[in-house]
């Protein structure tokens, strides 16, 4: 019994691996984006068109096999759901600012909570609710400059316009949460399946606006756009797939919450910018509530 009970351990530690690895690669895309000139939805186009046949690839040099058929409703609403969010989040970041796009998508665990109780029966305990809150009080730490700026400080218009992009970013949240669950519940099948699918979609729905306005293919572009689809967002989301299967979906959504607070380490060793006060007070709350809801869960209590 006590065997089987570390073996069990084991693969959530691995699972929890996964997925911290999985969001740092994620923590990537806000710096390559920006060294590439190109529309937006060109971007993400193309990033998920190299991430579907990366993928491809992959899952054929693994083990080639057909493409699974149970549970193929889970399958149609996790793609669904994942290429929804991808989508969404560049929209958001067109029509409000990126601090109130993560913010309000990273709302996520709260909603994987209370949509994988409702859907699969995975109650929240004490750890995880206490985790949450630590969580949604280090997000408004690490964003108070930009979400509430003080005296002397540039005001953003609340208009229709960030309005509509604040709305479309809690969508987002909503979205990547049911894409979490829907993955946890392809956990005994091929959850690379699901997110295959997504990418192709969202490359398929994104190719219009790539037709319309043909981007510049420089060298440093090209670079950039084959860096986002291998690694930052198909080898993540093959991590994802891995660990998700080993953790439940609140624990994943509090560990992915790696991406935001890692995101503005990466402009730091790039580009020198320092991130100021209130971003290492708050990155250091949600980095510690991500730790010790991790160590908590690998334990079992």
């Amino acid at each position: 019994m006590k065997l089987i009970h570390h073996a069990g351990q084991s693969e959530k530690g691995k699972g929890i691996t996964a997925i911290a690895l999985c969001a740092l690669l994620w923590s990537t895309s806000g710096l390559l984006i920006k060294l590439i000139p190109w529309n937006p939805l060109a971007i993400s186009g193309a990033r998920s068109f190299i991430a579907f046949l990366f993928i491809l690839i992959v899952r054929f040099i693994e083990k080639p096999k057909k493409f699974g058929n149970s549970r193929m409703l889970y399958r149609i609403l996790g793609a669904i759901s994942y290429g929804a969010t991808m989508i969404l989040f560049v929209l958001a970041n067109k029509l409000t600012s990126s601090a109130n796009v993560i913010l309000l998508q990273y709302i996520a665990p709260v909603w994987a909570a209370l949509l994988g109780w409702l859907l699969i029966g995975e109650k929240p305990k004490g750890a995880h609710w206490a985790a949450l809150g630590a969580v949604a009080v280090g997000l408004v730490i690490f964003f108070k400059d930009s979400l509430f700026p003080g005296p002397g400080t540039s005001v953003q218009n609340n208009d229709f316009r960030t309005l509509t992009g604040n709305i479309i970013a809690i969508i987002s949240g909503i979205t990547f949460a049911l894409y979490s669950v829907f993955m946890r519940l392809e956990k005994d099948g091929r959850p690379e399946d699901t997110i295959l699918f997504a990418h192709l979609g969202t490359a398929l729905f994104c190719l219009p606006f790539f037709l319309i306005q043909p981007p510049r293919l420089t060298p440093v572009a090209l670079g950039s756009v084959l860096g986002l689809g291998i690694f930052q967002i198909g080898l993540a989301s093959l991590l994802f797939a891995y660990g998700i299967r080993r953790v439940t979906a609140v624990q994943s959504m509090l560990i992915a919450l790696i991406e935001p607070v890692m995101n503005p380490v990466w402009v730091f060793l790039i580009t020198g910018e320092r991130p100021g006060p209130a971003t290492l007070a708050g990155g250091t709350v949600i980095l510690t509530a991500v730790v010790l809801s991790s160590i908590w869960s690998n334990k079992g209590a």
